[in-house]
């Protein structure tokens, strides 16, 4: 028996519908100063790719089919999701869990490489949610980094041999304020995950880039551009391209906009062939990284003494650096 009663999975949300854009970026931008006009462009985004994400729907359908997979291998605690941006909003699934009488959970957040936006804010927001929820003394233990699990790896890299094969692959990840990237291990996280795919599918050659990103023009945020990185290796005489969003596990609109749209531009006007992987989204082998990482705290746990158990079990960030 392990001494958890249920697992959050904790996932950033997206709007279902157009009506709900507004609304929605509301949310992710608040407290951030973004400009109407900027608002106003990401809108206009939303309507270019039919006016909503499916990140929500993917999403769960992660959640269902690790629900299935604990199931057959022995796992029968409840499983719930918890979104920081839209329903279901975090505060609204930790009221359910007080209301289920959870008391300890163990925390999978849907991002697999760490810096404050990626990590630490949704550490922030759980707290907050359950100062918001009456649910204070929830206690919520953290998986480790999976970034270079093997199965992880193993699906980006099934899904890199789905597109079948290309000389040259761009590996893309959100793109963050460098003031952010310096103070944590983003970049080597992405670099290195990306060098354990392009290793396991054997090809040689391969680079990073950077999409998504946002803030104010003046300030300094990871690059290059994916569109830059077309650019130049279209220069450097690259005809045959494969693009993978390393840095995503579902498909959602900055990917279908950014990538499926803006990249999808360039590389046309450049004459270049290129296809776009899909994210890992439900692949059986990312879903049983998901067990995997999630049992492994419940071993660890299982090892130590009610001393040390107590101690790991108040601390929010356990099971990873808090970069």
């Amino acid at each position: 028996m392990n001494s958890f009663d249920s697992i959050l999975i904790i996932g950033f949300g997206g709007p279902t519908r157009i009506e709900e854009v507004r609304p929605f970026l509301a949310n992710v931008t608040r407290g951030r100063n973004i400009s109407d006009e900027r608002i106003q462009e990401v809108m206009h985004h939303y309507e270019l790719i039919g006016g909503s994400s499916p990140y929500n729907e993917l999403t769960l359908r992660q959640v269902h089919a690790f629900e299935e997979f604990a199931k057959k291998r022995g796992l029968n605690i409840p499983v719930y999701l918890g979104m920081r941006n839209w329903a279901p909003y975090l505060k609204e699934t930790l009221a359910q869990m007080k209301k289920d009488g959870v008391r300890r959970a163990i925390g999978f957040i849907l991002a697999p490489h760490r810096s404050y936006s990626s990590f630490d804010q949704y550490l922030e927001n759980v707290e907050q949610a359950k100062r918001d929820s009456g649910f204070a003394e929830l206690e919520v233990t953290y998986v480790d980094s999976w970034f270079d699990h093997p199965l992880f790896v193993e699906a980006v890299a099934d899904r890199v041999r789905e597109r079948g094969e290309g000389t040259f692959l761009i590996f893309t990840a959100h793109s963050i304020p460098k003031t952010m990237a310096q103070k944590c291990n983003y970049v080597w996280e992405i670099q290195t995950s990306s060098r354990f795919v392009a290793e396991r599918v054997g090809v040689k050659h391969w680079t990073v880039a950077y999409q998504s990103r946002s803030g104010r023009p003046e300030d300094p945020w990871l690059e290059p551009d994916v569109n830059e990185v077309i650019h130049r290796l279209a220069m450097d005489g690259v005809r045959d391209l494969i693009l993978v969003p390393i840095g995503f596990i579902s498909d959602h609109a900055e990917i279908l906009y950014d990538l499926d749209h803006e990249a999808k531009k360039t590389v046309e006007s450049l004459g270049i062939r290129f296809s776009r992987v899909t994210t890992v989204m439900d692949h059986p082998k990312f879903i049983e990284m998901m067990f995997d990482v999630i049992h492994n705290v419940i071993a660890s746990i299982a090892k130590q003494s009610p001393t040390q158990k107590n101690g790991v079990a108040s601390s929010p960030q356990n099971g990873g650096s808090s970069q």
